[in-house]
C-alpha cells in the first residue's frame, strides 16, 4: 500500500489543496484548518449550512493564506500567528471558549461577500488550545479546527466500491473530493481502513479513532456548490454505523502519534495494528 496523495484545508469547509508533500506538527497537517469562518456568536460555519464555501479557493504562501473567489478578486491574511490580534471565543461542535486570532475587517468583509452570510475569519494563534475529545485520544493529543481529529484517511478501493453501487443504481461516480480527506492510501481492500489500529506512513504513525460519520457536505460538488442526495443515500444501504444507527462512516479519523514528520506522496504504508 501506499500514499497515492495528500489533502489540505487551509480554512475550515473552503476548497482544499493536494500538495505533494506535507509537514506534521502537534496539530496535525501542516496548513490543515488552521483558519476557520465564524458566524457573529463565535459559531464556526461550513459547507452543511453554506455550501456556497465550496466555491471559495484558500491558497498558502509561506507568509500569507489568499482567498479567491469569482468576481470578488482575492485578500490576504498573515499566517503566522499575531499577539496584537484580538482574540474571539469561538465553538466548533462541543469544543467551546477556544481562544482564536481575528483576521481583521478586511478579511471579514471580503469573506461575507464570497460565502453570503456575515462572518469573521479567524486564526489559530498563541492562545489556541483544543484537546481532542474523541474516545481513543492521549493526553497530549490537540487539534486544529478540523471536526474532532487531526487527520482523515480513505481508501481508493472504498471509493471504487462506493461507485460501482452508484453506477449500478443509475448515479454517476462521485470524486474523491466529496470526503474532504486528508490522506488517501492505493492497494488496500476495499473498507479495509476500518480494521486499522495504527498505521505508518513513512516514518509517521497514526492511531485511529475511530470512523467517520458522513454528512450533507459529500453531496456537495466541490467546485461548484451544487448539492444532490449522492453519495450519501447509497452509503446509508451498506455503511450505518452497527452500533450509532444514525451514522453513515466513509473513511476513519486518526491521530498522528509522531508530533514532527513529513509525508510525501507515494510514501509506502504499514499496518502496525
Amino acid at each position: 500500500m501506499h500514499l497515492a496523495s495528500l489533502h489540505v484545508y487551509p480554512v475550515k469547509s473552503l476548497r482544499g489543496l493536494s500538495p505533494s508533500a506535507l509537514e506534521v506538527d502537534a496539530l496535525g497537517a501542516v496548513g490543515d484548518r488552521r483558519f476557520m469562518a465564524v458566524d457573529p456568536t463565535g459559531t464556526f460555519l461550513t459547507q452543511r449550512t453554506h455550501p456556497r464555501m465550496a466555491r471559495v479557493g484558500a491558497f498558502l504562501e509561506p507568509s500569507h493564506l489568499i482567498l479567491r473567489a469569482e468576481g470578488l478578486g482575492e485578500v490576504r491574511v498573515a499566517r503566522n500567528p499575531d499577539r496584537g490580534a484580538a482574540v474571539l471565543p469561538v465553538i466548533v461542535w462541543r469544543s467551546q471558549g477556544l481562544q482564536a486570532e481575528d483576521c481583521g475587517d478586511l478579511a471579514a468583509t471580503w469573506l461575507s461577500d464570497a460565502i453570503g452570510s456575515p462572518c469573521r475569519l479567524v486564526r489559530i494563534g498563541h492562545a489556541f488550545d483544543r484537546p481532542i475529545l474523541k474516545p481513543g485520544a492521549g493526553v497530549g493529543d490537540r487539534v486544529s479546527f478540523a471536526d474532532a481529529a487531526p487527520f482523515l484517511v480513505t481508501t481508493l478501493a472504498s471509493l471504487d466500491q462506493l461507485n460501482a453501487r452508484l453506477m449500478e443504481a443509475g448515479s454517476e461516480a462521485v470524486p474523491m473530493d466529496r470526503f474532504r480527506s486528508n490522506l488517501v492510501i492505493a492497494g488496500s481492500e476495499a473498507f479495509a481502513e476500518d480494521r486499522w489500529k495504527r498505521i505508518r506512513i513513512g516514518t509517521v504513525v497514526f492511531r485511529s479513532l475511530g470512523p467517520c460519520a458522513r454528512c450533507v457536505v459529500t453531496t456537495t460538488d466541490q467546485l461548484t456548490g451544487e448539492r444532490g442526495n449522492q453519495p450519501l443515500t447509497a452509503l446509508a444501504a451498506f455503511r450505518r454505523d452497527p452500533i450509532e444507527t444514525s451514522h453513515v462512516n466513509f473513511g476513519q479519523n486518526l491521530v498522528n502519534e509522531s508530533k514532527t514528520g513529513t509525508l510525501r506522496v507515494g510514501d509506502r504504508v504499514d499496518i502496525l495494528e
